[in-house]
Formats: structure tokens, sequence, C-alpha cells
């Protein structure tokens, strides 16, 4: 009874959506009128399609980026805070969880005001210092690099509450024990601190891998995958493909393309995390 309603929900709106998805992949579906079946023509040309190949390398590389960045700065954070020595952390929370309560779309806004090449803020001060402002989105690799670092920002709150949490649960008698057995600081974190994260560290990366590879809202507003097509990401060639050229159904195939890529990365992740 208490399972009832949610298996009704998971039913309506996740697997009703993924059999529609999937049988759009078969069809020549554009949209409008009626889907006329075609089998897997769709994954065929798919599969030759180089600018399908650009964009999921370039969400991959994407991803290998931004998920240790995030671990690394959001574990640091927790850290800090969790520290004795550290002051002020009720405001400091607030500090960096705030960027986690900004839309996607509005991050990508603000960023790119900031980073404007024009009427940026970033290329004020370094004009201000006597340097040549930089052309951030005219170059494919500065561009990116910005979409990481916004991306950044906005996704190391929720992280960071996450090791904040599992840091206090830590019983302080493993550190007094470690003190008294002449442990240093790094000995203290890599024997009791680094091993009690690991269910943390499993969800964070799981989690930080997924919402990476289906980037699209902070990408949209930010770059719209520009320069040109240099920074479209997998989710905005579905898009574009689907809404854009009228391709529902070869859109459809890049979608299953896409599903099956991310089960594949979670079943991964839940092996590795089991024999953690």
């Amino acid at each position: 009874m208490f399972t009832g309603v949610n298996i009704v929900l998971f039913l309506i709106f996740f697997v009703t959506p993924a059999l529609l998805g999937f049988y759009y992949s078969l069809t020549d579906y554009k949209g409008y009128a009626e889907a006329s079946f075609i089998g897997f023509a769709n994954y065929r040309e798919l599969f030759q399609d180089a600018s399908f190949y650009k964009a999921l390398f370039r969400t991959l590389k994407y991803a290998f980026t931004l998920v240790p960045s995030i671990y690394i700065l959001s574990l640091s954070i927790a850290l800090i805070l969790n520290s004795k020595h550290a002051k002020g952390k009720f405001f400091a929370k607030i500090i960096f969880f705030l960027p986690w309560t900004v839309s996607g779309i509005i991050a990508g806004v603000i960023w790119k005001w900031l980073f404007g090449e024009n009427f940026g803020f970033v290329n004020f001060l370094i004009g201000k210092m006597g340097g040549n402002e930089v052309q951030w989105f005219s170059n494919p690799t500065a561009a990116f690099s910005v979409i990481v670092i916004a991306a950044l920002w906005g996704g190391t709150a929720f992280n960071m509450l996450q090791f904040t949490a599992t840091l206090k649960n830590i019983p302080s008698s493993l550190y007094e024990a470690a003190s008294i057995d002449g442990a240093t600081a790094w000995d203290k974190f890599r024997y009791v601190t680094f091993p009690a994260l690991k269910p943390t560290s499993f969800m964070v990366i799981l989690l930080a891998s997924i919402g990476s590879m289906k980037e699209f809202a902070l990408v949209q507003a930010l770059t719209n995958g520009g320069p040109g097509t240099d920074n479209v990401f997998i989710v905005q060639y579905i898009y574009m493909t689907g809404f854009n050229k009228m391709r529902v159904g070869y859109a459809s195939a890049a979608s299953m393309v896409l599903f099956v890529i991310l089960l594949l990365l979670g079943l991964v992740q839940l092996r590795m995390g089991g024999r953690a």
C-alpha cells in the first residue's frame, strides 16, 4: 500500500516515456503527423554520425574533468568546516550552499556576465591589472573552462553537505586512539577519515557522474554550444536534433544510447561501491 503510489508514478512518468522513446527511436517520427516504422535505421545512421561522437566524447571529457574536481573541492571544504579551529562555520555553510539553490539557467546567465568578452567583470579586472582581455567565448578551450568553473561553483555545495554530515558521525574515540598511537594528521585522514567516507564518496561520484553526463541548462545558457558547435554536449545534441531539426525519432535513438551509457556507468559504480 505504501509503495503502490510510488510504483504507479514510476510507471507513468518513467517507464511509459522510456518505452515510448524506444518506440520513436525505431520510427521516422518528426514530432507531427504519423510515425513510420523504420527498424534500426536511426541507430545505424547515428553510429556513423561524426557530430554524435564529437558531442559524446566532449561530454565524457567534461565528466572526467568535473567529477574529480567536485569531489576534491567539496571534500576539502567539508574538512575545513569540520575542523575545530574553523571560525564562522554557520555563515560559511550558507555562503557555500547558496550556489546550489540557483538554477542552471540563472547560473549560466550569471557566469556569462562575469566572463563576457566586451562587458564581463573578469575582463574588466584583467584590464585594470594591465593584462589583455581574454576572448572567453570565442575560444573553444576557454569556453569549455568557463563551463567547468560554473558547474564546479554550482555542484560543490550539495556534495559538501554530504561530506560534512558524514564527518560529524565519525566517532571522536577513533581519532583519540590514533593520537595515542602516535598517528599524524595525514595518518588520521588516511586510516580513519577516508575509510569512513567511502559510502558517501561512492554516492558523490555516482551522482556527479550522472549529472555531468546530462548537463544541459548551464551549457545552453552559458555558451549555447559555442563557439559554433565546439561545445555541444550530448543532451544539447539530442535537443537540437529533436526540436530544431524536427527529427524526433533520430533524437530518441540518441537518447536510448545515452540511457544505456548511464545505465552501464551506474552498474559499474554500484559494483565498485559494493566491493568497497
